[in-house]
């Protein structure tokens, strides 16, 4: 490449927000680290258990706290050491995945954990279905983008935000609860998640648009078998 000559990377960069001011940096950040994708099993869960008022009505303050931990340990901090892992031991480059191939092993281990919360909560006729078809769809989401992962780098983060909002349309067409506010929020969390995704990394458009849809369908696709 000849001097002074911008890469396709290069030209991403200051698409994305290399321009933006270092505070409008800073929140997307913030918000980048607070939605990520691997806490949203976590807010999901608190919502169904604690908020909706219909679906845990037969749980205790315990049973639901022990709830949270368990979705906590196999959708959260099992995905999060493997990671870690990896990146001690040289198999990635980032922590952050930046790059497809980066993002391969983590997919495939996620896969592994999410599968066996739902394997698990399948198997417990306790566990309202609704938690059930939630934990399958993050299994196919996660199974889903790493098919996705060999073509482009699609967003992680979209893929969250998009699986909440689906899963919020599934509990309003179960007419269980009134979810204009739910669902206000939850497209307003999406829209400050994936603009912040545009400031503060390199993904396209696309990425972005591709993600959103394939967190709702996972949701609906599941819904469709287990509700």
């Amino acid at each position: 490449m000849a001097h002074g000559e911008l890469s396709t990377e290069n030209i991403n960069e200051l698409i994305s927000g290399y321009k933006q001011p270092a505070v409008i940096r800073f929140f997307a950040h913030l918000i980048s680290y607070i939605f990520h994708p691997l806490f949203i099993p976590i807010y999901v869960t608190y919502f169904l258990a604690y908020i909706h008022p219909s679906y845990f009505v037969g749980f205790g303050p315990g049973q639901k706290n022990f709830l949270l931990a368990r979705i906590g340990l196999n959708m959260v901090f099992f995905p999060l050491v493997t990671v870690l892992l990896l990146k001690g031991l040289g198999f990635i480059d980032s922590i952050l995945l930046k790059t497809q191939k980066d993002r391969i092993i983590p997919y495939i281990a996620s896969g592994i954990f999410f599968f066996w919360a739902y394997l698990v909560f399948r198997n417990q006729h306790e566990i309202p279905s609704i938690l059930t078809s939630f934990t399958f769809a993050v299994f196919i989401s996660s199974s889903a983008a790493l098919m996705a992962n060999i073509y482009f780098k699609i967003s992680m983060h979209a893929i969250g935000v998009g699986g909440m909002i689906g899963l919020f349309v599934v509990i309003m067409m179960q007419n269980s609860m009134l979810m204009t506010v739910p669902l206000s929020v939850a497209f307003l969390i999406t829209g400050l998640v994936c603009t912040s995704r545009m400031i503060v990394s390199d993904h396209q458009p696309k990425d972005i648009y591709a993600g959103l849809l394939m967190g709702i369908a996972c949701q609906l696709v599941a819904a469709a078998i287990y509700l």
